[in-house]
C-alpha cells in the first residue's frame, strides 16, 4: 500500500473539534499553533530553551543487542527468551549456525578465525575477533529487513542474511569509549532505526523524514514481488516507484560507475529539516568527513556518497548559494569550534574509517572518533548549552531480540544505540522511552517551533524524557 502524505502544518488530531464562529475558530487557530511548538511558550516551558545547539554523530550499522546488550540496567540480551531461536525460510529451526564469512575476500570466504558449528544463541565477537580489528559485513535492505522481523517475531535473521554466521553476533560495547559516556549521561534502549533497510534511506529519514521518488526509473533498478508481497527479485526502487535501496545522487559527487545520468536519483524536492531552519534564520551544517576532497575529485576510498543526503536535493545542488553555505567538511565543524562559528544545529558524519561499518571500518577506531568530537565540544564555549545525540543509521543486518513498534509502510525497523550527551542530560539514565530516528528531527522543531516535515515526526517522541533542566552545566 502507499502512504500519503498529510499537511505538515498541524498534526492529525490536535484540532479535536471544528469551531462554531469566527472567533472561536481564531482561537482553535492560534490554539493549534501553540501546541505544534512556536518557540516563545513551550519550549521555555519544557526547558528546551536552555539548548542553543544540537550536534547529531550520525554512525553506522549496529542493533542495539549487537553493542549494548549487555549494558547495565539496558533491556538487553537477557531479556532475549523465545527471539533468539532462528528458523529457516520454511519454519524449520536451526540446528547450529552458518559459518560467518569474511567479505573482504572476493568472493567471500568461511572466515578462519571462527570455530566451525557456533551454537544458535547470541555469541560475543571479542572472543574471535577483536574491537580494533574488522569483521564481515551483512546484508541490510529494505525487503530483507522486513523478512528478518519477520512480524515482530525477530527469527528470521539468520534465513535472510548473506552473512548468517554473524547475526547474532555482539560486542560488549559497555566499557568502550562510547559506552562510557552513555553510563555517564543518557542511553535510550527503545530507538528504533527510522525506516527498514540500509544507510541510504535512512540517511533521508533522518533529514526529512521522508522516502526518497524515482518515477520511471530503469527497469533494471525495479524489484519484483509476488502476489503475496514477497521479495522475488530485489532492486533499488518499489514497484511504484520509491527508492528504497542504495542509489547515487544526480549531483556530485557521485561514483564514477555512475557516470551515465539514468542511473542516478532524480533530484529531490521533499522540504528537509535545513530547510525548515533555514526559513527561520536559524543556521545549520552538515558536516562529512572527506567531503571536500570527494567535491574536488579525489575522493577517499572509504567516502560513502550515499551518506550524503542533502546532496540529493535540488536546493544544494552545485552552484548553489545554499550548498556552499550549509554542506561542509569534519575538517569545518572542528575549525567551528575553535572559531566560534558553530551553527545551532550541526549533523556530523564521520567517513568510512572512522563511523564503525562492519566490513570496512573496526569499531574501537570509530568509537575513539566519535569521543574525540565529543571532547572538543566539551572544551568549547558551546558545552554549556548543547545537547549532543549519538545515534546509528541502522541496524546493518544484526538481529535484536526487541521488536519494533507499530509504524507506516516504511519502518521503524530493529533497535539501535542512541546516547544523549549533555550537561543537562540525566546522569547515568537508562531512557526505556519509544523513539525512532524522527525523534531527532522532533527535538530540533519543537525547540525553534518548526512545523513538522510529515506524520512520523509529529507524532513521536522528542527526547525531552533524557534531560534534567535543573541541572546547572
Amino acid at each position: 500500500m502507499t502512504v500519503s502524505r498529510i499537511a505538515p502544518s498541524v498534526p492529525a488530531g490536535r484540532l479535536a473539534r471544528r469551531p462554531i464562529h469566527r472567533m472561536v475558530g481564531l482561537l482553535a487557530l492560534v490554539a493549534a499553533w501553540a501546541l505544534v511548538g512556536l518557540p516563545a511558550s513551550r519550549a521555555q516551558d519544557g526547558g528546551l530553551a536552555k539548548i542553543n545547539h544540537v550536534i547529531v554523530i550520525y554512525q553506522e550499522n549496529w542493533s542495539f543487542d549487537g553493542l549494548y546488550g549487555r549494558f547495565p540496567g539496558a533491556d538487553g540480551l537477557a531479556n532475549a527468551g523465545e527471539t533468539v531461536k532462528q528458523t529457516m525460510k520454511d519454519g524449520t529451526p536451526y540446528a547450529v549456525l552458518p559459518p560467518p564469512l569474511d567479505t573482504a575476500k572476493r568472493p567471500p570466504a568461511v572466515d578462519a578465525r571462527f570455530p566451525p558449528n557456533l551454537p544458535v544463541q547470541p555469541f560475543d565477537l571479542a572472543r574471535y575477533v577483536p574491537p580494533d580489528e574488522k569483521t564481515g559485513d551483512l546484508v541490510h535492505r529494505f525487503y530483507h529487513e522486513q523478512q528478518q522481523i519477520n512480524g515482530g517475531r525477530m527469527d528470521r535473521f539468520v534465513a535472510w542474511s548473506d552473512n548468517p554466521g554473524l547475526v547474532l553476533s555482539y560486542y560488549d560495547a559497555t566499557d568502550l569509549p562510547e559506552g562510557q559516556l552513555a553510563r555517564q549521561y543518557t542511553m535510550a534502549d527503545r530507538f528504533f532505526h527510522a525506516a527498514f533497510g540500509g544507510s541510504f534511506l535512512n540517511h533521508f529519514w533522518l533529514v526529512c523524514a521522508c522516502t526518497p521518488v524515482w518515477p520511471n526509473a530503469p527497469a533494471g533498478e525495479v524489484a519484483e514481488l509476488d502476489a503475496a508481497g514477497l521479495l522475488v527479485k530485489d532492486g533499488t526502487v518499489t514497484p511504484d516507484g520509491y527508492a528504497v535501496n542504495t542509489a547515487f545522487p544526480t549531483n556530485p559527487p557521485y561514483p564514477a560507475s555512475v557516470a551515465d545520468p539514468a542511473r542516478r536519483l532524480p533530484p529531490q524536492t521533499m522540504p528537509t529539516i535545513g530547510d525548515r531552519l533555514s526559513e527561520h534564520g536559524i543556521d545549520w551544517a552538515w558536516y562529512a568527513g572527506g567531503w571536500h576532497d570527494a567535491v574536488a575529485g579525489h575522493p577517499d576510498s572509504l567516502f560513502q556518497f550515499h551518506h550524503q543526503p542533502f546532496n540529493y536535493f535540488a536546493r544544494y545542488a552545485d552552484g548553489t548559494t545554499e550548498r556552499a553555505r550549509h554542506l561542509k567538511d569534519i575538517e569545518d565543524f572542528k575549525a567551528a569550534l575553535a572559531d566560534h562559528t558553530l551553527p545551532a544545529v550541526s549533523f556530523v558524519k564521520p567517513i568510512g574509517a572512522d563511523n564503525e561499518h562492519p566490513g570496512y571500518a573496526s569499531l574501537l577506531q570509530g568509537q575513539r572518533h566519535v569521543v574525540d568530537l565529543v571532547s572538543r565540544v566539551q572544551a568549547s564555549p558551546y558545552w554549556k548549552d548543547t545537547v549532543i545525540i549519538i545515534a546509528y543509521d541502522e541496524h546493518g543486518g544484526r538481529w535484536d531480540h526487541v521488536p519494533p513498534p507499530p509504524g507506516d509502510r516504511w519502518g521503524p525497523g530493529v533497535r539501535v544505540p542512541a546516547i544523549i550527551v549533555s550537561p543537562y542530560a540525566k546522569r547515568g539514565f537508562i531512557d526505556h522511552t519509544v523513539y525512532d530516528t524522527t525523534a531527532i528531527l522532533k527535538l530540533i522543531e519543537e525547540r525553534w517551533g518548526l512545523a513538522p516535515l510529515g506524520p512520523r515526526d509529529a507524532a513521536t517522541n522528542d527526547l525531552r524524557n533524557a534531560f534534567d533542566f535543573a541541572q546547572t552545566p
